[in-house]
């Protein structure tokens, strides 16, 4: 499998943190659906806690690629739906602990999710040999 990351020279956007502008790759795609701060029984983890949902919402995405025999190496694309787009930030550090180079194409709106208690959302895309 091959991943190429690149941010082209004459794109007009601003400089990428933490992900790139454009990515291809060869290989069998894995998608895990939006993914949001519950534990195994069904409980939220970091009420009010961007932070700790975010690394919750990670650590349920290591486990979902895993599932489907991909890592965090594999992703080439993250959605995240964040509750306050204030909240970047935070998002980018965590993202950080998760993801080395080549970072994955990225986007991240501000949206209202399926509970107010949910203050962060993330699918993903990656592609495996």
């Amino acid at each position: 499998m091959a991943i190429s990351a690149h941010d082209p020279d004459t794109l007009w956007a601003a400089p990428p943190l933490a992900m790139s502008h454009v990515v291809s790759a060869t290989g069998r795609i894995v998608m895990v659906s939006g993914q949001v701060a519950l534990d195994a029984d069904g409980n939220l983890v970091g009420p009010d806690d961007v932070r700790a949902q975010a690394v919750q919402v990670f650590e349920i995405l290591r486990i979902a690629l895993e599932s489907a025999g991909a890592s965090f190496a594999d992703v080439v694309r993250l959605g995240t739906f964040l509750r306050d787009i204030g909240d970047l930030g935070v998002l980018h550090e965590v993202r950080l602990e998760y993801l080395n180079e080549p970072f994955p194409e990225a986007t991240a709106v501000q949206a209202t999710l399926a509970s107010d208690d949910f203050l962060v959302e993330i699918e993903a895309m990656a592609v495996v040999s």
